[in-house]
């Protein structure tokens, strides 16, 4: 469903919502909106349905799929009992998210997706997770939980040749921000890894088989709004492009 605005068509994109706890309030960051609106887009934030029907007439008229970040996923939705630090959990949306990304997966629309959005992505088509990094993985790591500005770069990401990420951005490596503890670990298909850090944590996963699914463990929109960060605004456009119904 576009609609005309100054002689152009305007993609409506969906925008996953946080929650406190215990549950009485929605917020959605500032940054979401602007980097929706900034590259031509009509932002729409969504609430936590639990009707499979109205969850596809919302998809049916949306364009695209802006599933943000937040709070810890329940690790029971990916057969595992809970870490001791793992975080809060709002069961409302990860159900929520889950047949929203679902049918958005099947009917083949737009999927740009960050952080926690990345990871219930990766969930929805059988892959899991580390319910924390830094006490689940033996290997040293780098600081994902940076202590910066929001917008600034904090670590390098190498992107795959060939891969959705990479023809966006035309780079094989750029900086991102980094305020995480937790990642995709198994990414089965129609995923497939397509961006690490340098401790191999996987940065970016994207799908093989539909048009446009992209899945982002940092905030672009952050450094969109921070810095004009130039791999984030190609993203981005890419993002409504396809959702406009070009090549992405």
């Amino acid at each position: 469903m576009k609609l005309k605005g100054d002689n152009k068509m305007k993609p409506l994109i969906g925008i996953t919502a946080s929650m406190d706890l215990p549950g009485k309030e929605y917020t959605a960051n500032n940054d979401y909106i602007e980097a929706i609106t900034r590259m031509g887009g009509i932002p729409i934030v969504l609430p936590y349905l639990s009707d499979k029907q109205d969850i596809k007439v919302i998809v049916e008229k949306l364009d695209g799929l802006y599933a943000t970040g937040g709070y810890d996923i329940d690790p029971t939705l990916f057969n595992e009992e809970p870490h001791p630090n793992l975080g809060k959990v709002v069961p409302k949306r990860d159900q929520f998210e889950l047949m929203l990304i679902e049918e958005t997966l099947r009917v083949n629309k737009p999927i740009l997706a960050v952080c926690r959005g990345a990871q219930v992505l990766n969930i929805v088509v059988g892959g899991d997770m580390y319910q924390d990094i830094y006490q689940q993985i033996k290997e040293p790591l780098i600081q994902h939980q940076q202590r910066a500005p929001a917008g600034h770069g904090s670590h390098f990401v190498q992107v795959e040749k060939d891969s959705l990420l990479y023809k966006l951005t035309e780079m094989e490596q750029f900086k991102v921000n980094s305020r995480h503890h937790q990642a995709n670990r198994h990414v089965p298909e129609p995923l497939l890894i397509s961006g690490r850090s340098s401790d191999n944590i996987v940065e970016a996963i994207e799908s093989i088989t539909h048009d446009f699914v992209l899945g982002l463990q940092w905030h672009p929109e952050n450094m969109l709004a921070e810095q004009d960060d130039e791999p984030s605004t190609k993203i981005f456009a890419g993002f409504i492009e396809a959702c406009k119904g070009g090549n992405g």
